[in-house]
């Protein structure tokens, strides 16, 4: 169900490297106009995670300045000098952990990376695909950890894998090697000095903790950082902490995060129940990231999912991953 799912992204490092900071999308949308926008890193002592200078939104404000569109400019910039979640792809992962992460190092920042990659993702859906099979899986984390290194690094590991384990999506004969896959992915990571790393625990308008508990505990918890909750989706903030603290009570009292991203108005309620998570409309953005949230347990407010990046192709929408401008325009627009 998540749409910031990454592909074509070989030589990214490079990329980051070459040309300051590329985000490395190899999806087609363009070179960003002739003018790149200054963005700024947030605070460190409030946000300590790295602004990519040319990600999508930065490239788009470009756009609108080369067409002397300040207005719609001034709406991206909402977006674009927020740090958000890079979703490392599957053809160079090695790459593009090292290029990212580099990347945030020389700005001073840590970087934040989405790992979603695992076999028989997303069930057939909008963003189908992921490793070919378990040994191609745990060849790509091993990769991801090779980039990553000594540098510091937030890991968002596999948005749905778990939950989809807990509603039955995913077909019984993958559930052992999908818990061992993600217990291996968290120890692997951990091995790094560094990187923190989360397990994805859904959300707040999906499943009960009662629910997650046990499968969050085959699936590594105990050596995770902890978990991340509402990624790619719209329960309000108040609702995901309640949430967190329930399930936080149930796996050792551990730390979660919460995707802010567009969480701003809360969930949809219109059309059809089973699609109201993707690209609903009236949304707006949420609390920008911050580790400062005022809760022990609420390690920090992030931008998992892109804002501005489809869900998939519903509600006139293009494919999942990809760059959707009107969409992020209505965002800023509805973000008071």
């Amino acid at each position: 169900m998540y749409g910031s799912v990454k592909t074509g992204m070989a030589a990214v490092g490079a990329v980051l490297l070459l040309a300051g900071c590329s985000s490395g999308d190899g999806d087609g949308d363009g070179d960003g106009g002739t003018k790149n926008p200054v963005v700024s890193q947030q605070p460190k002592e409030t946000d300590p995670f790295w602004v990519n200078p040319q990600g999508k939104a930065a490239r788009q404000v470009a756009v609108y300045l080369d067409d002397e569109d300040d207005k719609n400019a001034e709406l991206i910039r909402k977006i674009a000098e927020q740090p958000v979640g890079e979703w490392i792809g599957a053809e160079d992962p090695e790459g593009e952990a090292k290029g990212f992460t580099e990347a945030a190092v020389k700005a001073d920042r840590d970087a934040l990376l989405v790992l979603y990659n695992i076999p028989h993702r997303d069930c057939g859906q909008f963003s189908k695909g992921g490793a070919s099979d378990g040994n191609a899986y745990r060849a790509w984390i091993d990769s991801v950890a090779k980039g990553i290194g000594d540098r510091p690094a937030t890991v968002i590991l596999e948005p749905d894998a778990i939950l989809h384990l807990v509603d039955g999506c995913t077909p019984g004969e993958f559930h052992e090697e999908r818990y061992d896959l993600l217990k291996g992915a968290v120890e692997k990571l951990k091995t790094l000095p560094n990187t923190q790393v989360y397990l994805d625990a859904g959300n707040a308008g999906w499943q009960s903790p009662d629910a997650l508990f046990d499968p969050l505990k085959r699936a590594g918890i105990d050596k995770a950082d902890g978990f991340a909750v509402n990624v790619s989706n719209f329960q309000t903030t108040q609702a995901s902490t309640e949430f967190g603290k329930k399930l936080s009570a149930k796996v050792g009292n551990k730390p979660f995060v919460i995707d802010t991203s567009r969480n701003g108005n809360g969930p949809y309620t219109g059309g059809d129940p089973k699609e109201n998570w993707c690209n609903p409309p009236g949304r707006a953005l949420g609390e920008t990231p911050t580790t400062k949230t005022g809760d022990p347990l609420v390690k920090a407010y992030l931008w998992v999912k892109r804002p501005g990046e489809s869900d998939g192709d519903c509600k006139g929408g293009p494919k999942a991953g990809d760059w959707w401008p009107q969409y992020a325009l209505e965002l800023a627009r509805n973000t008071k």
